[in-house]
C-alpha cells in the first residue's frame, strides 16, 4: 500500500487517533529524518481553500504564540501544511509516546492520591508557563493530556481550539461555544470571556475524574451536562470517596467553583496545595496493586525538578523610555533628520513585520527607537507617547497581555498628566489596559475600568455612541463571565435595543447579545 506523503516532505504511516479536533497519524518528516505526528484539522472545519488558507494564517499566528510557553510538557509544533487540492489543513507536531488519561480512569479502582496529585501537579506545571504569556488551552481533558513511559505528563492540543475559533471573546457563527462539554467551565458554556481560570475549571474536572473514577457532572446530553456545569453544585468527592483527604477534596470543589474569580489565584497556588500529597525525594512509589496494571508511575520523576514557573517578584512594570537601554544611538549631526528617518524606519519595518504576523519582532523594532526618541524630544512627548502606544498596540495585537497592561497604564497616566484625564487617549489608554486585565483574568479590575471610561464617554458622547457600545458590550459579558446573570442581563438587554436602533436587527453584536439573552431567559424558566 502505497503511503501519502504531505507538502511533499510529510509522509503518513499510520492512523493513531480520532477526536473532535481532527485525526492524528504517526508520520516521518522525511527533510530531517525524523518522527513526527500529523494532524488534520476536522474536515467540517475546513470546507473550502478560502477557509483552509484563514486556518493556515491563523495557525500560524497561534502557535508563534505558544512557541513561547517554552515547556517540556508542551509538545513542539513544527509546520502547518495545505494539501495539494488547497482544502485540507494538516498540523506537523513532535510525536509524543504515552498513556491517554483515559487509561487512568477507572470507577472499579480509583487512582492512588498520589497518583492524581502527580499528574494534576505536572498538568500546573505546563499551565503555570502557558498562562504566563498568556496562552490559555481552552479545551484540557484527559484525551489532551499524555503520560510518558517516565512519569512525564505532556498537554497536547494547546492553541487547536482558538484557530477553529474566529474570535476567542465571541461565540462561534452557529452559536456554539468550543471545548468538550464534560470539562466546560461556566463562562465557556455561556460563550463569554476565557481566562486562565477556565483552564483551572478543566483541570478540576479532571482531578475529580481521576479521584473517583467518574466525571463531575454526568447529563445525558450535550445541552444538559453544559446546564449542570452553569447551575449545579459538582458531587462532593467524599460522597463518592469516603476516604479522600479533605484537602484534596477542598482544592477539587475551589476548582470547581462556578466564578472565575473564586477559583484559586493560578496554577502555581494549585500546585503548592498539591505538594503535600507527592511522593516526597526517595520515597516508592505506591503499592502496585492500587495503580492501573499498564500505567506509567506519574510520581516517578517527582523530586520537584518539574516546578512551576515561578512569579516574578514585583508585578511587571512598564518600560521607562529614558532606561530602556541597548537602543540605537542616533548620530549626534542633524538629529532631528535622523530621529525622523527612524522612525519612519521603525514604522515601515514594523508594518511590514505585522504583514507578516511577526508581532513579537515588529513590537521589538518599535521600541529600539523609543529611548532615542525620549532622549530627543522628552519621555511625554506627542510624537514618543505614540510611538508607545503603537507597540503597546502591536502586543495586543500579537496576544501578549501581560507586557501590554502595564504600558497602557504607564500611557493612560501619561496621558491625563499631559492632556487632561478626560482626555480621548486617555480614556483609550484606560479601555486598552481594561482590556487586557480581561483576558488575565483581572475581571473586578476590569470592570472598574471599563465603567469609568463608560462613564466619561457617556457624558460627552452619549450612550449609543460606537465607542460607549462596545464598551456596555464588555461589561455585560464579563459581568456574565463572574455568574452575574441578573445584572448581565440587565445591561445586555438595553444595549441589544440600541444596537438594533443603530445598526440594525442583523448587525452581528446584536445577533451575538440576542443570543445570550435568550439563553438567559431559557435558563430563568427552566429554573422556574
Amino acid at each position: 500500500m502505497q503511503k501519502r506523503t504531505i507538502g511533499d516532505r510529510y509522509e503518513l504511516i499510520e492512523e493513531i487517533s480520532s477526536g473532535g479536533m481532527g485525526t492524528v497519524w504517526r508520520g516521518y518528516d522525511a527533510v530531517l529524518d525524523r518522527p513526527v505526528a500529523v494532524k488534520r484539522i476536522r474536515p467540517d472545519a475546513v470546507q473550502t481553500p478560502e477557509v483552509a488558507e484563514e486556518f493556515a494564517k491563523r495557525f500560524r499566528r497561534e502557535a508563534r504564540v505558544t512557541a513561547r510557553i517554552g515547556h517540556h510538557g508542551v509538545p513542539e509544533v513544527y509546520d502547518a501544511v495545505l494539501d495539494s487540492s488547497f482544502e485540507q489543513l494538516y498540523l506537523v507536531m513532535e510525536l509524543v509516546r504515552g498513556a491517554s488519561l483515559r487509561t487512568f480512569v477507572n470507577p472499579a479502582r480509583p487512582l492512588p492520591f498520589a497518583w492524581a496529585a502527580a499528574i494534576a501537579a505536572q498538568v500546573c506545571t505546563v499551565l503555570s508557563h502557558a498562562h504566563a504569556v498568556p496562552v490559555v488551552h481552552r479545551d484540557l481533558k484527559p484525551d489532551n493530556v499524555l503520560v510518558c513511559a517516565d512519569g512525564a505528563v505532556k498537554v497536547l492540543d494547546f492553541g487547536v481550539a482558538a484557530i477553529l475559533r474566529t474570535d476567542v471573546t465571541r461565540i462561534t457563527a452557529t452559536g456554539n461555544p468550543v471545548g468538550t462539554s464534560q470539562y466546560m467551565s461556566p463562562e465557556q458554556v455561556q460563550a463569554v470571556q476565557i481566562t486562565p481560570q477556565s483552564d483551572l475549571y478543566a483541570l478540576g474536572c479532571v482531578l475529580h475524574e481521576l479521584l473517583c473514577g467518574q466525571p463531575v457532572f454526568s447529563g445525558k446530553n450535550g445541552f444538559q451536562l453544559m446546564r449542570q456545569h452553569v447551575y449545579e453544585p459538582p458531587a462532593r468527592l467524599s460522597d463518592l470517596r469516603p476516604d479522600v483527604p479533605e484537602a484534596l477534596e477542598r482544592l477539587t470543589l475551589d476548582l470547581l467553583a462556578k466564578a472565575p474569580e473564586q477559583r484559586p489565584a493560578d496554577a502555581y497556588e494549585v500546585y503548592e496545595r498539591l505538594l503535600p500529597f507527592l511522593p516526597p525525594p526517595g520515597s516508592e512509589p505506591p503499592a502496585a496493586e492500587r495503580a492501573p496494571a499498564d500505567a506509567p508511575d506519574p510520581t516517578l520523576l517527582y523530586r520537584r525538578p518539574n516546578a512551576p514557573r515561578p512569579r516574578p517578584g514585583t508585578p511587571p512594570t512598564a518600560v521607562e523610555p529614558a532606561t530602556a537601554g541597548l537602543a540605537p544611538t542616533l548620530p549626534e549631526t542633524a538629529p532631528e533628520t535622523a530621529l525622523r528617518d527612524a522612525l519612519r524606519d521603525a514604522y515601515a519595518r514594523s508594518r511590514a513585520l505585522m504583514e507578516d504576523e511577526r508581532f513579537a519582532q515588529a513590537a521589538e523594532v518599535l521600541q529600539d527607537v523609543v529611548t532615542p526618541a525620549a532622549e530627543a524630544l522628552g519621555a511625554e512627548s506627542p510624537r514618543v507617547l505614540k510611538l508607545r502606544r503603537r507597540r503597546a498596540a502591536v502586543l495586543v495585537i500579537g496576544g501578549d497581555f501581560r507586557t501590554a497592561l502595564p504600558e497602557f497604564d504607564a500611557l493612560a497616566s501619561a496621558y491625563r498628566r499631559t492632556a487632561g484625564p478626560g482626555s480621548k487617549d486617555a480614556l483609550e489608554c484606560l479601555r486598552q489596559a481594561a482590556h487586557c486585565r480581561a483576558e488575565l483574568g483581572q475581571v473586578t479590575a476590569a470592570l472598574g475600568q471599563f465603567r469609568a471610561v463608560l462613564d466619561q464617554v457617556t457624558a460627552s458622547e452619549g450612550d449609543a455612541s460606537e465607542t460607549a457600545l462596545d464598551l456596555r458590550h464588555n461589561i455585560g459579558i464579563l459581568l456574565l463571565s463572574e455568574g452575574k446573570a441578573t445584572e448581565a442581563a440587565a445591561v445586555l438587554r438595553p444595549l441589544h435595543q440600541d444596537l438594533c436602533v443603530v445598526h440594525g436587527p442583523r448587525d452581528e453584536t446584536a445577533q451575538e447579545v440576542a443570543a445570550i439573552l435568550t439563553r438567559l431567559r431559557m435558563a430563568g424558566d427552566a429554573d422556574g
